[in-house]
């Protein structure tokens, strides 16, 4: 795809921001749909069309405004509650694609989560339904499903920068990922629009590797603060009584239900690995994970300790 103009959900967010730097840096002109209220300067170099993404016709009246060809989506649910999900991860979605396609825009790119290999969960469910609709549309998509994200994996420099110890679940060695930076991600999204290769095709993808676990993201912690870095286990066993408790309670109160919602996606990643699942070995498998860009976890942690990054961690703070 020759550089056009590009329509971009979700563009507020970190991995938002990074795409649209990287599809203006490729050429394409961008018009993001944004929130009321949002700021000018949020997006340097792009046009904002203010609107509330879950309204019909929102994305609609963007797409003419713009004249897009095309449609990158960094949107997802800030919770993963599934009120939430069903709202932003699906029916949003939905009402954009709809557009698009009344549009005639040609390419669809969307941003999911590799999580969504085993769904347990009410976002991996929405997304998948999404997923699904988008694969039958008629145009050219791409699903993009990377794997863990910096800033979910920097909560802890923080606390161990302060002298606490470093949480693990279990021993800490059970899960794996390639972490990938925003920037690196940013870059392999908007490469998807020109080349032919990505077109029509699911694409799990991670960092630079190797796969990490939470141990070695300690060791990291150890070696860049120079000093001893004390390891605290959380057994699994305490995650299965506060899910079993708090969906209890739910049943009483949509607040507790949420939280034990949450509590129960905080359980799956504690357990499940963000790495392509090999179903015929019926394990994660490092090596099948594809790798994307040069930004390394051990250096963000480095400028985090250095005060020359921050973490815009939202939803994604788990410590």
């Amino acid at each position: 795809m020759t550089p056009s103009p590009v329509l971009l959900l979700g563009g507020t967010g970190t991995i938002g921001r990074a795409t649209a730097r990287a599809l203006r840096a490729a050429g394409h002109s961008v018009t993001a749909l944004v929130r009321p209220g949002t700021a000018d300067e949020a997006l340097p170099g792009c046009t904002l069309h203010r609107a509330d993404v879950t309204a019909p016709g929102a994305v609609a009246q963007a797409l003419a405004a713009s004249g897009a060809r095309a449609v990158v989506s960094c949107l997802a649910s800030r919770t993963g509650t599934p009120a939430d999900a069903r709202a932003i991860d699906h029916h949003a979605h939905s009402l954009a694609l709809q557009a698009a396609v009344a549009a005639g825009v040609g390419h669809f790119v969307l941003l999911s989560a590799i999580c969504v290999q085993k769904p347990r969960l009410a976002f991996q469910q929405a997304k998948l339904a999404f997923e699904a609709e988008l694969q039958a549309a008629p145009l050219v998509w791409t699903i993009v499903r990377p794997t863990a994200f910096f800033k979910s994996l920097s909560g802890q420099v923080a606390r161990v920068q302060a002298g606490h110890p470093f949480l693990v679940f279990g021993d800490g060695r059970g899960t794996a990922c390639k972490p990938v930076s925003d920037a690196d991600l940013g870059r392999f999204l908007a490469a998807c629009l020109s080349d032919p290769a990505r077109h029509n095709r699911i694409l799990p993808i991670g960092g630079p590797g190797p796969a990490l676990t939470p141990r070695d993201q300690a060791a990291m912690l150890e070696r860049l603060t120079g000093a001893p870095v004390r390891v605290r286990q959380v057994p699994l066993a305490l995650m299965d009584a506060i899910v079993a408790g708090l969906s209890v309670l739910g049943r009483l109160s949509p607040r507790l239900a949420a939280k034990a919602e949450l509590a129960r996606i905080g359980r799956y990643y504690a357990t499940e690995s963000m790495l392509v699942w090999n179903a015929a070995a019926g394990r994660y498998d490092a090596d099948a994970t594809p790798e994307t860009g040069t930004d390394r976890l051990e250096d963000h942690y480095a400028a985090l300790l250095r005060g020359e990054a921050a973490d815009d961690r939202g939803a994604h703070a788990v410590f």
